[in-house]
């Protein structure tokens, strides 16, 4: 029995990333970094939108140093 992995390798092109991906999408992104005196505020918020749908998300954090 042979037991060493095996391993193929292919070349891909840039349209077929595209297709294997979900294609091409645009993505935006914005944050804030806020610090008075002991207080932090950290917030972000990403969107991307794609050929197969819209993800957005939101981010924050407030600590106390």
């Amino acid at each position: 029995m042979n037991v060493a992995p095996h391993l193929v390798a292919a070349e891909l092109t840039d349209a077929d990333l595209d297709n294997v991906s979900g294609g091409a999408a645009a993505a935006t992104t914005a944050g804030l970094h806020l610090q008075l005196a002991h207080l932090e505020v950290c917030a972000d918020v990403d969107a991307l939108v794609s050929t197969e749908g819209v993800a957005a998300s939101v981010n924050a954090h407030v600590g106390v140093n």
